[in-house]
C-alpha cells in the first residue's frame, strides 16, 4: 500500500451541556460540564500553507477558530442536542480545512467519538484495572518471566454508521457489558483466570474480544495498554502492537521565511509511536516483543534524542512530515512488521504516516 500522510491536531475547550434526549434519570441529561478536546485528522495540500512545516500551526489554528464560539459556553445554545457525535459534526461544519477525514470529540479522559466524513462514528470507552501477571514462555532471564504487575488500561471501540442520528451506543451500555470483567481483572493475578495462563497484551485483547463481541455487535477493536508506552489492538483478525518513546530535540524549519520564528533554533519534546502488524506467535503469545522493538529502535532514537535534528544525515528539513518519513527510512529494514508511525511535536499535534495493507488501524 502506498504511503498515506495525515496531519493531526487537538485543542481543548471548556463547556457545559444537557443531553435532554437521554432519559430524565440519566446523569448526562442534567446540566453538567466537561473539559473537552476537539481533534482532527486530515491530509493537507502543499498549496494550503505558506511553507513546508507550517501545516501543524495551520491545522491547529483552524481547529481553534472552529471551537472558539463554544469555548466556555452552554453548548445547548449552539447545538440543540449536544452529544459528542453532534459536537463533532458542528466542529466539522465550521472547520475551514476541507475534506477532513476524521473529526473527534473527547468529552472526558475515558471516552470520546471520532466521526468520519461519511458519518461513521467510532466511539471509545476506557477502563483501568490493577493486576499481576507473568509470561511463562519467555526465555530465562527475561524480565516478564518474573511475576510483576501493571495498571492495565482497556479501551473498547464501537464502530457504527449513525447516519443523521444524534448518538450511537450509550457509553453506559458499554459499561454494563464491561463491569463483569472489571470485577474479574481488578486486584487479581491474570494467570489464574482460565484462558489467560499466558497473559500477554495480545492474549488478553483476544480473550476480551471473544467474550464481548457476541453482546456488543458493533465492537470493532479491543485495545490493551500494558504500560503507558506500549499496548495492543485486536479486531478479531489482526493484532497490532505499538511502542512509543519521547525524544528531546532542537530544530529549525529551513523553508520558513526569514522573519518567521520557526526558522530560528527552537525545540520540542517529541513523541514517536511505532505501530506493527504481525501474526500471533502461538507459543510466545505475542506478535513482537515490546523489548525487541525498543532495542531495534535504539540506534535511530540515539540520533534523535538531545540533538539538533537539522544535522541528521539524509533529513531535508525538520518539519513533521519530513521527520516521520526519515524515521521510516531508518526503521523499515530493522522492523519489517512496521506499518505506521505517529510523530507528535506537541500534545495531539503531529503527523501520521501509514503504509500497511489494512490502512491506519484506528482514528487519531
Amino acid at each position: 500500500m502506498a504511503d498515506q500522510l495525515f496531519y493531526v491536531a487537538a485543542v481543548p475547550f471548556e463547556a457545559a451541556r444537557k443531553v435532554e434526549i437521554l432519559p430524565t434519570d440519566h446523569r448526562a441529561s442534567r446540566l453538567h460540564g466537561h473539559s473537552f478536546i476537539a481533534k482532527v485528522r486530515t491530509e493537507i495540500q502543499r498549496s494550503s500553507v505558506a511553507f513546508p512545516g507550517a501545516e501543524l500551526d495551520y491545522l491547529r489554528d483552524a481547529l481553534l477558530s472552529a471551537v472558539a464560539p463554544i469555548d466556555y459556553s452552554l453548548l445547548n445554545d449552539q447545538v440543540p442536542v449536544p452529544t459528542d457525535e453532534n459536537l463533532a459534526r458542528w466542529v466539522r461544519n465550521r472547520l475551514s480545512v476541507s475534506n477532513a477525514s476524521i473529526v473527534g470529540i473527547q468529552s472526558t479522559s475515558e471516552q470520546g467519538v471520532d466521526l468520519a466524513h461519511d458519518d461513521r462514528a467510532h466511539l471509545w470507552r476506557k477502563y483501568r484495572f490493577e493486576a499481576a501477571h507473568q509470561l511463562p514462555n519467555v526465555p530465562e532471564g527475561h524480565q516478564c518471566g518474573r511475576m510483576h504487575g501493571h495498571g492495565f488500561e482497556v479501551i473498547l471501540h464501537v464502530d457504527q454508521d449513525i447516519g443523521d442520528s444524534s448518538m450511537g451506543i450509550d457509553f453506559d451500555l458499554i459499561d454494563q457489558f464491561w463491569t463483569p470483567y472489571q470485577e474479574k481483572f481488578h486486584l487479581a493475578c491474570l494467570n489464574d483466570i482460565p484462558g489467560l495462563e499466558n497473559p500477554t497484551s495480545e492474549m488478553l485483547a483476544g480473550w476480551i474480544w471473544e467474550r464481548l463481541k457476541p453482546g456488543v455487535e458493533n465492537l470493532s477493536w479491543v485495545t490493551v495498554y500494558e504500560t503507558h508506552t506500549s499496548g495492543c489492538h485486536f479486531d478479531g483478525e489482526h493484532y497490532r502492537i505499538w511502542k512509543e518513546q519521547r525524544f528531546e530535540s532542537a530544530c529549525r524549519l529551513m523553508e520558513g521565511p526569514g522573519n518567521d520564528r520557526r526558522r530560528s533554533l527552537h525545540g520540542h519534546s517529541y513523541l514517536v509511536r511505532l505501530h506493527l502488524t504481525a501474526p500471533l506467535d502461538k507459543v510466545m503469545g505475542w506478535t513482537v516483543d515490546y523489548g525487541d522493538v525498543k532495542e531495534l529502535f535504539k540506534p535511530t532514537y540515539s540520533q534523535l534524542d538531545h540533538h539538533i535534528l537539522n544535522e541528521l544525515p539524509g533529513l531535508d528539513d525538520t518539519d513533521a512530515a519530513s521527520l516521520v518519513c526519515w524515521i521510516k527510512e531508518q526503521m523499515a529494514d530493522q522492523l519489517p512488521q512496521l506499518d505506521r508511525i505517529d510523530l507528535y511535536e506537541t500534545p495531539g499535534c503531529g503527523a501520521v504516516l501509514s503504509w500497511g495493507k489494512n490502512g491506519p488501524a484506528l482514528p487519531v
